[in-house]
């Protein structure tokens, strides 16, 4: 039997290898663009930058040291100049979707920093596995811009997992939904009407502003915005402003608000500070062709009649008034169980006519 070469011998050393093998090697050069790695085999492995990282322009001698371990997978065996074509990055993936796949049938909850911001969505990186989270899953709100994400470590759960046709799908949005849920159960235990809360203004709308009380939302409709007249709640709220608000109603899962505490009702003191005989300065706010609803303070409105304007005959009260004039009546009537009060301007000039009278 004859004896084996060298040469032979050290052949026979080697371990072989083939295409799609898992390997474990110790890196032995880096190279700005490539890897170098013994893997104990006859030939070094190689590991170019873009099968290490999805990063088109790193610099892999800053991300990998001489000596370091690692494990890699066998793209080929020979890449025609004698080496060993490896991924670092495919078999990272590769472990990734297993991870992915073990949460999808769990129904797992990951965490995940944003990887990218695409048109539709937003992208995920799990252990070198991508999740894409469509637009419409991403929050339980519209959400026009999504940039605001990016970097950002967010929740999600795999909703469809399907890596052979590239459908790995995240889910943000049944998480919030559960989550706004299970506040709404605890606020809703807790609440109820007469309750003074502190909140944020989510959204203003014409009609009203919808405040945030932490999870759930409540209505702050323009007729409870003030004990006085709002004409437009854009005016007077800003989004994200704080309110201490008074909750005034709760039928089933919707929220009434109110800023119109008790305290500050200015009808509750009307007998004594709109006591009939009173003369009084009031600003004109609104006017009808029977007369004109003076503002004596916010919330409180009296009627100036048409006939109660001027002792000459006045045939309109536009005709003599105009809305933000500056008047000064007196309240001749007052039913504070209605909240109604009634001015004259007319009284005033009888006796300021009968003073002269009797002066002369």
């Amino acid at each position: 039997m004859s004896e084996l070469t060298f040469e032979q011998m050290l052949e026979e050393s080697f371990k072989t290898i083939r295409n799609g093998e898992v390997v474990d090697g110790t890196v032995i050069d880096v190279k700005p663009d490539e890897i170098i790695l013994n893997i104990g085999y006859k030939a070094d492995g190689i590991i170019t930058r873009s099968e290490y990282t999805n990063e088109a322009n790193a610099d892999l001698t800053t991300m990998v040291s001489v000596g370091d371990a690692m494990t890699a997978k066998v793209l080929k065996v020979n890449d025609g100049e004698g080496q060993v074509l490896l991924t670092y990055k495919r078999l990272a993936a590769e472990k990734g979707n297993e991870r992915l796949r073990e949460a999808y049938e769990n129904h797992e909850v990951l965490k995940a920093p944003v990887a990218q911001i695409l048109g539709g969505g937003l992208s995920v990186v799990v252990e070198e596995a991508r999740v894409f989270i469509p637009a419409s899953l991403v929050s339980d709100t519209y959400e026009k811009d999504l940039t605001k994400y990016q970097g950002q470590e967010i929740e999600f759960v795999i909703s469809e997992f399907n890596p052979r046709r590239n459908r790995v799908i995240g889910d943000r949005r049944q998480l919030l939904v559960a989550e706004r849920a299970e506040k709404q159960r605890e606020l809703f235990a807790r609440i109820q009407a007469g309750d003074r809360m502190e909140g944020t203004v989510k959204n203003v709308t014409d009609f009203g502003a919808f405040v945030d009380l932490g999870g759930v939302d409540g209505l702050l409709h323009i007729s409870e915005m003030s004990w006085g007249r709002v004409e437009n709640p854009k005016k007077v709220f800003k989004v994200g402003e704080k309110l201490e608000v008074m909750i005034k109603e709760i039928h089933d899962t919707k929220i009434a608000l109110s800023l119109k505490f008790p305290e500050s009702n200015p009808w509750a003191n009307a007998g004594e500070n709109f006591a009939v005989g009173t003369v009084i300065d009031g600003k004109v706010a609104r006017m009808t062709d029977f007369g004109a609803f003076i503002e004596l303070a916010p919330g409180v409105d009296a009627l100036l009649h048409v006939s109660q304007i001027a002792r000459a005959h006045v045939d309109k009260p536009s005709d003599v008034l105009s809305v933000g004039q500056e008047i000064t009546a007196k309240i001749v009537d007052l039913n504070v169980a209605e909240k109604k009060i009634s001015l004259s301007m007319k009284v005033l000039e009888n006796s300021s006519e009968d003073s002269s009278d009797d002066g002369q």
